[in-house]
């Protein structure tokens, strides 16, 4: 049988070279040039929202005058002489004994023994700090038909990340809801939101039914900051169902969120037409944020686009 070459195969020493202009790690005489650096560095979704945002130019979002969520939250202030033995602060305690000692004289320096008495003793002192802050859902649709593929999917995804992390950085409490449609729509956890692929229909209104479905329910406009986002490639079933599309924004939706964002990621297997319906049907609503993602690379203008009015 002829022999071939290949993955660890034929004779060799440790060492030798791995192929033409390769060397083992290790390999090779020592010279006096310095090497390749790299540097590990860790950020929190804060500090990538924060450079984002900076990177963007995005103003900071200013909630609207809703409701407020009031968290309690134990805030310690200062010292006592009296309290609980769990907040007992133990080196104010040690140096109140250690003065008192050395000022009644009984303090040994050969024999540092201080031992606290009743009147030695401090505690740390709090209160319940009341903190107000906004509350806001973000409610991700996604068109999931036969239509979406799945470079289509990952540009939905890339910039969900960002927006979520964006928000997630102006508001405390922040909650997140997931839909998916073809025909029909329904909600699923985030996993299912990427991986879920149809081969059915579209009829965008199933999405914003259940959309105004979960709000009334849930997340009252009263109380809650609502973001709701929604992913297409633009194709529709019928002008009737784009149609009901468009009252159940004007009507329903639009009054009642901070605001709503379209975007439409192109297809080689859609139309596109859905966005030219609102275009058309809304010339003025400033919640209202339209964008179109031809590809991974407009990714970063759609982001600006959604969030650049801080609403």
């Amino acid at each position: 049988m002829r022999n071939t070459g290949g993955v660890s195969q034929g004779d060799g020493e440790p060492g030798d070279s791995l192929g033409p202009g390769e060397e083992a790690p290790g390999s090779g005489k020592a010279g006096d040039q310095p090497g390749e650096h790299m540097l590990d560095a860790e950020m929190t979704l804060d500090e990538l929202a924060e450079i984002m945002g900076e990177e963007l130019e995005l103003p900071r979002i200013q909630p609207r005058g809703r409701e407020r969520i009031e968290t309690h939250k134990e805030k310690y202030t200062g010292i006592r002489p009296v309290g609980p033995e769990s907040l007992r602060h133990f080196k104010r305690t040690y140096k109140r004994a250690l003065k008192r000692s050395i000022a009644s004289g009984t303090y040994d320096a050969a024999n540092p023994i201080i031992i606290p008495v009743r009147q030695d003793m401090r505690y740390r002192a709090w209160k319940l700090d009341v903190q107000p802050h906004s509350n806001a859902v973000i409610i991700y649709m996604m068109d999931v038909s036969g239509s979406m593929g799945e470079e289509q999917k990952e540009i939905v995804r890339i910039e969900s990340f960002w927006i979520d992390t964006w928000l997630r950085a102006n508001y405390k409490g922040i909650e997140s809801v997931y839909i998916i449609h073809d025909a029909t729509a329904r909600r699923v956890d985030q996993e299912t939101f990427f991986r879920t692929r149809e081969s059915g229909g579209t009829m965008i209104s199933s999405a914003y039914k259940l959309c105004k479905q979960i709000m009334d329910d849930e997340y009252p406009s009263s109380e809650w900051n609502i973001y709701p986002f929604h992913f297409s490639d633009g194709d529709n079933w019928s002008v009737d169902d784009t149609t009901e599309c468009l009252r159940l924004l004007r009507e329903d939706l639009l009054p009642a969120v901070n605001l709503f964002g379209y975007g439409q990621v192109e297809s080689p297997y859609g139309s596109g037409q859905f966005i030219r319906d609102l275009r058309k049907g809304f010339e003025g609503p400033e919640n209202l944020i339209l964008s179109e993602i031809p590809n991974r690379d407009s990714v970063y203008d759609s982001i600006k686009t959604f969030l650049k009015r801080g609403i």
